[in-house]
């Protein structure tokens, strides 16, 4: 966790701006975190980034049509420092992925201090606005995180999930905080405008219960979307579950005309089989976008010898990471993978 200066740091950079623009990363984690933030500031904008690997010199087209007064970077691991060279308002850069070295850019990241502290980006978030506890639970347990306010969490939302609970897993698939969860990742799927037409709804929803129960027009809308997405993920794990079979590696890879759901995949997979690793891909453009899921093999490392020798990048958390490689070297990929466990 980050220390108090650092929090008091970030809170004053968020107090006092007018018109900033998030960029968030395109999972629970990141959405939760610009939520969280601006639903606390109630100005500026969201970008949601989906693409791969860093918030390049592309997105400062961005900055030009927003014209922010401050940028907020949330849970993105990699931004060039041509992006930040070109912007001319403060950058504050949020995030607990391997830390790198940037100029021109106040960098948060617990990681610097402790490099096995990957406490989630919502949760220092969280610790910023002190406010929307239910929104920061959303986001931590999306990340495989238990926060050290969950018991409080419990005791003031009912039956979100069940007391005691203590397993990420269990929580994200069999509760109703997992399928809160769900929703949050679902939303973001498919074309930009539509992710963009419900996070704007979330940054007016005012309780969990009012999407889980659909007791408003905005919750029903939230959870209309969420089902047809989800009609198509069920789809996919039909597929991904035949993959599983003695082998200590599931691998499951399908094609671009389909939404991508390699991370939620994965997180299931590794759910119902914590002994295999995990390696689910969507081909897109000669090209696998990979997200990689492991109980009890640290997989950076893995990777990166995986990569010797092969047209790709990737990297990620100890347990959960994520890669991009050439088609016609994915199975040299793979490869070594299982030659390495």
């Amino acid at each position: 966790m980050l220390t108090d200066k650092e929090i008091s740091q970030i809170r004053e950079e968020l107090d006092n701006c007018t018109n900033p623009l998030f960029f968030f990363h395109d999972d629970p984690d990141g959405l939760c975190s610009f939520l969280l933030f601006y639903r606390y500031i109630r100005e500026g904008h969201g970008i949601v980034f989906k693409s791969k690997p860093g918030l390049g010199i592309k997105f400062f087209r961005k900055v030009e049509d927003y014209m922010p007064d401050k940028v907020f970077v949330l849970d993105i691991p990699i931004v060039d420092q041509e992006f930040l060279d070109k912007v001319k308002v403060p950058v504050i850069w949020i995030d607990h992925h391997k830390p790198l070295d940037r100029n021109k850019v106040k960098y948060f990241n617990p990681r610097i201090s402790d490099k096995d502290d990957g406490t989630p980006v919502t949760r220092i978030c969280y610790e910023v606005v002190r406010q929307d506890m239910w929104i920061a639970a959303v986001g931590c347990v999306g990340d495989w995180f238990i926060p050290d306010f969950f018991e409080r969490f419990m005791e003031d939302f009912k039956g979100l999930v069940s007391k005691n609970a203590k397993d990420p897993g269990k929580i994200y698939f069999d509760t109703k905080l997992g399928e809160l969860i769900r929703i949050f990742s679902y939303i973001l799927k498919g074309k930009t405008s539509d992710a963009v037409k419900c996070f704007k709804i979330l940054t007016r929803v005012e309780t969990p219960y009012e999407i889980l129960n659909k007791t408003t027009p905005r919750g029903k809308l939230i959870y209309k979307r969420f089902k047809k997405i989800n009609m198509e993920y069920e789809e996919l794990l039909g597929e991904a579950v035949k993959h599983a079979g003695r082998d200590k590696l599931l691998v499951y890879i399908y094609r671009e005309n389909r939404m991508s759901f390699t991370g939620d995949l994965s997180n299931e997979l590794i759910h119902r089989y914590p002994d295999k690793i995990i390696i689910v891909g969507r081909e897109k453009g000669g090209e696998v976008r990979l997200s990689l899921r492991s109980t009890r093999k640290v997989l950076p490392p893995i990777i990166e010898k995986a990569l010797i020798g092969v047209e790709g990048y990737g990297g990620g958390h100890e347990y959960a990471c994520g890669a991009n490689v050439r088609k016609e070297d994915f199975d040299r990929f793979v490869r070594s993978i299982r030659d390495q466990v």
